[in-house]
């Protein structure tokens, strides 16, 4: 492409205020802070071809606003030749994203015929990316390029994946008749027609463990499907899909068009030629490792795919998630291969329940392994202590892959988080009934973010207990006083040499979050899905579940980034950050969203008074 080419334009600050305050996130700045930034930026004018900004090649200190003309975008190194992603007209922003990581990142821009830009110094307009408006501009950013469809990189939908014509079969077909079509057409899985639009899955897998368990194979065939199996429509993202199979360690994820209809399935493997779903690969070692020294060594990898998909910009959440199914398959794998050593134990004996950040699919590089067990009705206290050594060396193992063992026992290896089902739920009982007791509230939160990952996935008798915790308005005016507690975050902050983003500001959305969508009866577990759930509710406006929202976003991609820098740096992950050594947009952002979450907690306090029966 052509080299930059440009001449300085002279335009009166009046003008170029009022232009400025029709852009976002500009228009969110006070009239003296907008004015300041106008008297500082410089008009440049661009013939056509000239690359006005290159941020992959060199660090960037400025952001671009297009005053006139178009200017194309390119966010993807590997596809400078092809179509661009996006094109920006008049008021359209770019080179925010490498001014805000101060990295040289992306985008290339280039400009489309004659074209006129402001140029801005980053520093300058750190207030308009603090502002309300401009968290929510920067927390939109990531999410809505990578769904972009022009210029997406080859491989990057999940359409480009399916590759057969898809088996269907009737749902009295039998596990016989199943086998043989799904042997003729070569495939893994046939999809069972439930109803219009709705498809079941059985799959090799399915049907050998039928046969090992001498089923009879003339049985139908719906007896042994997955009766809810993942799915995506055409269109999405690759990434979406890949998101499904490690969430649900599943063999297939169905893929539809919007009129229900099937047009095909996608398995891990497939995953290996797309570009943005890296960690199909690594999931996939990590399920067929088959030692204990093996599997470690592949999960020490995992940070590396963490900083991977976070330079290909996959949003902040995406990537915990698949993080998190990555921490999954982890535990999955380590439970198997220690039991393996242990023949004289049952392991189907017990379900283990991922609690904390990990039972939230919110694992980031610094979480704790909160974890516990729960064992079939009638196992002995002796018979359940047998197993105590093999939990020790299950914990060593994750230890040793790189996981934090929690410091405060939360773990199968201590007798309190290693009980029968019924002793389970009679403990919960007790918490709700005396919930001033001990740790009874932090106890009962830990359980309510509980999700199986190993053993029975359903384990009703645990999740029953707080099927509906509305009905205990003492634990639920507790949850509350945790949720509003501003004592973490009403220190002087900025004043401190360190910052825990964990305390200050995911630690009191997450409680928000918990507390309002046990209100609201949702079941959901992830912080930002318990936040949509609860919008609207009368705690919680829906202008203030999307502000949180989009300060979760903000605050773990700072999160993100700070701890990939340590890792890089031969240092232990940590939440604590020194505000020095974040950028001044960054710094902005940050002390914005602390603000946020205070003046949201002072307003829920407020009406907490007014409201009775919580």
């Amino acid at each position: 492409m052509p080299t930059t080419t440009s001449s300085a334009e002279d335009v009166d600050v009046a003008t170029l205020t009022d232009f400025l305050g029709s852009c976002a996130p500009f228009d969110g700045l006070e009239p003296a802070e907008l004015a300041r930034v106008a008297a500082h930026a410089v008009v440049e004018q661009y013939e056509a071809g000239a690359v006005i900004l290159d941020a992959f090649d060199s660090r960037v200190a400025e952001l671009f606003v297009v005053w006139e003309g178009r200017v194309d975008i390119w966010v993807n190194r590997d596809r400078l030749t092809e179509l661009p992603d996006k094109t920006e007209g008049a008021g359209g922003l770019f080179g925010y994203v490498a001014a805000l990581t101060g990295a040289a990142l992306r985008p290339q821009a280039v400009a489309v015929g004659k074209v006129v830009v402001i140029r801005l110094p980053a520093d300058l307009v750190a207030p308009a990316f603090a502002s309300r408006r401009g968290a929510r501009f920067l927390a939109q950013e990531v999410w809505s390029t990578n769904q972009r469809a022009v210029g997406v990189p080859t491989y990057t939908l999940v359409d480009d994946l399916v590759a057969r014509t898809p088996l269907v079969i009737e749902p009295e077909a039998s596990i016989t008749e199943a086998a043989s079509k799904m042997a003729e057409a070569d495939l893994g899985y046939a999809a069972v027609r439930i109803a219009p639009g709705r498809f079941g899955l059985v799959t090799d897998a399915a049907i050998r463990n039928a046969v090992a368990s001498a089923c009879p194979t003339t049985i139908p065939v719906v007896e042994i499907m997955v009766s809810d199996p993942p799915a995506v429509h055409l269109g999405a993202s690759a990434a979406e899909a890949l998101i499904k199979v490690l969430d649900r360690a599943a063999d297939f994820v169905l893929v539809t068009d919007r009129r229900g209809e099937l047009c095909g399935a996608v398995a891990p493997i497939d995953f290996v030629v797309s570009s943005t779903t890296a960690g199909a690969a690594l999931h996939e070692q990590l399920r067929r490792a088959t030692t204990v020294a093996e599997l470690q060594q592949r999960f020490r990898e995992v940070p590396h795919l963490v900083s991977d998909l976070m330079a290909r910009g996959l949003a902040s959440s995406r990537v915990i998630t698949v993080h998190s199914a990555l921490v999954d398959t982890l535990v999955r794998r380590a439970i198997r291969l220690v039991m393996e050593a242990h023949p004289d134990l049952d392991r189907e004996a017990f379900t283990w329940l991922s609690l904390g950040s990990n039972g939230r699919r919110e694992a980031v590089l610094s979480s704790d392994m909160d974890a516990a067990v729960s064992f079939a009705a009638g196992l002995s206290a002796d018979e359940i202590a047998r197993y105590r050594p093999a939990f020790i060396e299950i914990t060593h193992v994750l230890e040793q892959a790189g996981l934090n063992h929690d410091l405060h026992g939360v773990s199968p290896a201590n007798p309190d988080f290693a009980r029968t089902h019924r002793q389970w739920e009679a403990a919960a009982r007790g918490w709700l009934s005396r919930p001033t007791e001990d740790d009874a509230v932090i106890k009962t939160c830990l359980l309510v973010d509980g999700r199986p990952i190993h053993g029975d996935l359903a384990l009703p008798e645990v999740a029953r207990v707080f099927g509906d915790l509305r009905l205990h308005p003492t634990t639920m005016k507790m949850l509350l006083a945790i949720s509003i507690d501003r004592s973490k975050a009403a220190r002087g902050r900025w004043r401190r040499k360190q910052i825990d983003l964990k305390k200050e500001a995911l630690l009191p959305i997450t409680n928000i979050a918990r507390w309002a969508a046990l209100s609201a009866g949702s079941p959901a577990l992830q912080t930002q899905e318990r936040l949509r759930a609860a919008a609207g509710s009368r705690m919680l406006s829906v202008e203030d579940a999307d502000t949180l929202d989009d300060v979760f976003e903000i605050v773990q991609q700072i999160r993100l980034r700070h701890q990939l820098g340590q890792v890089q740096s031969g240092e232990r992950p940590s939440d604590t950050v020194r505000p020095r050594d974040l950028s001044s947009i960054e710094a902005s952002v940050l002390g914005e969203a602390i603000g946020e979450i205070t003046a949201i907690q002072r307003r829920m306090a407020t009406k907490a008074k007014y409201v009775q029966d919580l």
